[in-house]
């Protein structure tokens, strides 16, 4: 299950060629659902190494659709042990009746950020939460709140920050919703900027990706884990999803100086839901990858297959 991509991609008046080679690493989910409150999706997970275990924070439902963030961990990284409860549980009022979704984790001088989605029944709202342990979790609120900013109009999702200061500033990509022309609302990226990792506010006044019309990513375009700082760039994989709601990741590559200023983008998804698993499940035709391990040469990505399993692949990029 191999398969070889070399995107091309001209903007802002350079182009880049990244090569992405992907090899899912089994024929069935890592993950599946288990009774009590994971028996009906475990799903979109952030992952991280810790004293040579991969660690999965992970999403997961039980049958009221209540969300929570479980812990699981493996030596191999493909058979993981979960633990008993979960280690975030809807417990704020903007969590409530909804749950706590889509984590993703960033590790910065000890201290670990949990940015995910605050569900209200109502509302979704980008939240924070940090740790000295990946189990215990101290909430720090809401730090991009829906129905506000330069440009959103609607709900705010899926933080993932620069590893690294950028002229003394700490950077996140987040999603956020607003309508367009045509009336149609779509999920697009934004950028938020920081300067203590704590409070966030909007660096730019319109999203940083461009809507292209039948593009893989022309419904959504929502960052996945927190990207790479590399010589030619700041390299952010990112899920996409066309109108009929088929989701599949894809790169963009922004300046490293300047986060907001794309340089480049992928015109495909460099993978697409093809085994049973991904196409069907809570919702069908979906790889939602925002949990990465290692480096870019030697990768492995996980990922959340029609919002019911956990699935895992082998990624090696390269830009030249």
């Amino acid at each position: 299950m191999r398969f070889l991509l070399f995107l091309v991609v001209t903007g802002m008046g350079a182009s880049q060629i990244v090569a992405v080679m992907a090899n899912r690493l089994t024929s069935a989910p890592i993950l599946s659902p288990q009774p009590g409150w994971m028996s009906v999706g475990v799903f979109n997970p952030a992952a991280i190494q810790l004293k040579g275990k991969t660690v999965l924070l992970f999403r997961a439902q039980d049958d009221r659709h209540m969300s929570r963030i479980g812990y699981a961990e493996s030596s191999d990284g493909l058979h993981f042990t979960v633990r008993g409860n979960p280690v975030l549980s809807p417990d704020a009022d903007y969590e409530k009746n909804g749950g706590v979704e889509d984590p993703r984790l960033l590790q910065v001088e000890g201290t670990y950020y949990l940015t995910y989605t605050g569900y209200d029944g109502h509302s979704a709202q980008l939240c924070l939460a940090t740790s000295k342990d990946l189990i215990h979790w101290e909430r720090k609120g809401v730090i991009l709140p829906a129905y506000k900013g330069t440009w959103n109009e609607q709900w705010t999702k899926s933080g993932a920050i620069v590893p690294n200061k950028i002229v003394g500033k700490w950077w996140m990509y987040y999603l956020g919703t607003r309508k367009d022309a045509d009336g149609k609302a779509r999920d697009y990226m934004g950028l938020a900027q920081s300067d203590d990792l704590l409070h966030w506010q909007d660096a730019t006044k319109e999203p940083v990706l461009p809507r292209r019309a039948g593009a893989f990513d022309s419904r959504v375009m929502e960052p996945g884990a927190p990207p790479f700082i590399t010589g030619k760039g700041i390299l952010l994989l990112y899920n996409g999803a066309d109108e009929g709601l088929v989701y599949g990741p894809g790169w963009a590559l922004f300046d490293r100086e300047h986060p907001d200023r794309l340089i480049a983008r992928s015109e495909k998804a460099f993978v697409t839901p093809r085994l049973p698993w991904e196409k069907v499940g809570n919702v069908p035709n979906v790889i939602f990858m925002e949990g990465e391990v290692g480096n870019l040469w030697d990768m492995v990505a996980y990922y959340g297959a029609a919002d019911k399993y956990i699935g895992a692949m082998r990624l090696e990029i390269s830009i030249r």
